[in-house]
């Protein structure tokens, strides 16, 4: 029985500052929990991309692509987390 839930925010070992889990391990994890989609939102960066399209697509998972960035007002100094998603409809 699938689950209705998908996490739309995960950051694989490529997220250098913080991530750890790795893109084998993540898919065989959505595929245990019967979920139909996974975003993998590393920090800054798309290094994982291939590797983790082709991985989900071999094991019938909607791979959605992502990537968290940082975003500054030129006018503040804090900084805003801007989670950006993007999914085809294959």
């Amino acid at each position: 029985m699938a689950t209705n839930f998908i996490h739309l925010r995960v950051h694989s070992e490529y997220s250098i500052v913080d991530g750890i889990v790795r893109i084998p391990s993540l898919l065989d994890k959505v595929v245990a929990d019967a979920m139909p989609a996974v975003a993998l939102t590393d920090q800054t960066n798309l290094f994982a991309l291939v590797k983790f399209y082709r991985a989900a697509m071999a094991r019938g998972v909607k791979p959605i692509i992502g990537a968290d960035f940082y975003v500054r007002h030129t006018q503040q100094r804090e900084t805003s987390r801007l989670t950006l998603l993007c999914m085809n409809n294959v």
